[in-house]
């Protein structure tokens, strides 16, 4: 073996998994096994998870209360392999994608931390291949939301997508060329973090002026709330449909009033949205893409938030008037998206599960034993 080839041979294991992760993603996800695989959505209040198929069909979904985070990761994870292990008895599972709201390293095997959960740094996916002896895959909740709109929702066709989630804060992530763009140590895509008003509301990040803090569905209730707690007269409406009990205020409630015609309700997802499109602004600078996609609970507002959106995102837009305009739609698979997208990606690793068993069936039809090995065929098989 040549010097260079010794070199190469010597390379990292880590190196060779994400090598061969990313040519999956790239190239081999159209002919990753046609096997169902489930996928995991975690996140600060359920857990859910279903079987999907090679189409993006969910042929069966089961949910769970997230634990409190103040109980042990074990306890998760414990919830996790109780529902895999409950779908493999009606399905033949050949591999598990999870989503999780959190930071999840570039081998996609830990979460560093997830601030819903009790995860600091957790080796998730080792823990739970080990439980559920299938392979695990381990990846953000809004790369694999990404993901799952790019092979089946509004990103079809798009070679370069951003994907914008608006919930309790703003996730992100970024697919080019049909490859989630991680980043060096696998967090990109945290854009509710980036500053837009220096020296701003304070964001539980620790700093200043992100950009969530005036764009997502806590940045809307937070002005709810305020305006009626000053029992501003714009706020009588859902002062009233809520009895005066303020905590009751939330963000559906302010969608659904919105689209009932209550004022302030609609100029409060004006502004939600007119922030949004301050931001996409800056990433179209940055990143330049072709689409923009955005999910999330908040997105159900739909053209109240994003129409107002596209308004701010053309007068903000660098360039306005001399380049091409990005896409700016809104997520087609619900609140599915990440599960969805955690089980197409775990087929591209599923095809490891059928080799491994092929090889350890021919060890024992060659040994003579007739026999084959225990769990030989899928979970809980």
């Amino acid at each position: 073996m040549s010097t260079y080839r010794e070199r190469a041979h010597r390379g990292t294991a880590r190196a060779t998994v994400l090598r061969t992760v990313a040519t999956r993603e790239r190239r081999s996800y159209a002919s990753a096994p046609r096997v169902p695989t489930v996928g995991i959505d975690i996140g600060g209040t359920k857990v859910m998870a279903g079987v999907v198929d090679a189409d993006g069909n969910i042929l069966e979904k089961v949910r769970a209360e997230t634990p409190d985070k103040s109980k042990s990761p074990k306890v998760v994870e414990d919830t996790i392999a109780e529902l895999v292990l409950d779908l493999s008895d009606r399905h033949d599972v050949h591999a598990v994608g999870i989503g999780a709201a959190g930071w999840v390293d570039a081998d996609r095997s830990r979460v560093l931390f997830a601030p819903h959960l009790a995860w600091r740094d957790e080796p998730l996916r080792d823990a739970l291949t080990t439980r559920l002896a299938v392979p695990v895959m381990v990846d953000n909740d809004a790369n694999t939301a990404a993901w799952g709109e790019w092979r089946f929702g509004a990103g079809r066709g798009e070679d370069h997508l951003v994907m914008i989630t608006l919930g309790t804060g703003i996730g992100g992530a970024i697919l080019e060329n049909g490859q989630v763009k991680r980043g060096k140590y696998g967090v990109a895509g945290e854009f509710g973090h980036m500053q837009v008003v220096p020296g701003g509301h304070r964001c539980p990040c620790g700093n200043r002026g992100c950009w969530e803090q005036y764009s997502s569905g806590n940045a809307l209730v937070r002005e709810a709330r305020e305006l009626a707690a000053a029992e501003s007269p714009v706020a009588y409406g859902i002062i009233d449909r809520v009895g005066g009990r303020i905590p009751d205020i939330t963000g559906p409630l302010i969608t659904e009033l919105a689209r009932e015609g209550d004022a302030m309700c609609t100029e409060l997802l004006q502004e939600i949205g007119q922030w949004l499109g301050v931001g996409i602004a800056n990433l179209a600078a940055a990143l330049d893409p072709s689409c923009f996609v955005v999910g999330g609970g908040v997105s159900a507002a739909d053209e109240l938030l994003i129409g107002p959106a596209r308004d701010a995102f053309r007068r903000h837009l660098t360039g306005r008037g001399y380049r091409p305009e990005a896409r700016i739609v809104r997520a087609q698979l619900g609140p599915e998206a990440g599960m969805v997208g955690a089980a197409d990606l775990a087929r591209l690793v599923a095809r490891r599960f059928r080799r491994a068993n092929r090889r350890r069936v021919e060890r024992y039809e060659r040994a003579g034993t007739g026999l084959l090995p225990p769990r030989a065929w899928g979970v809980g098989r």
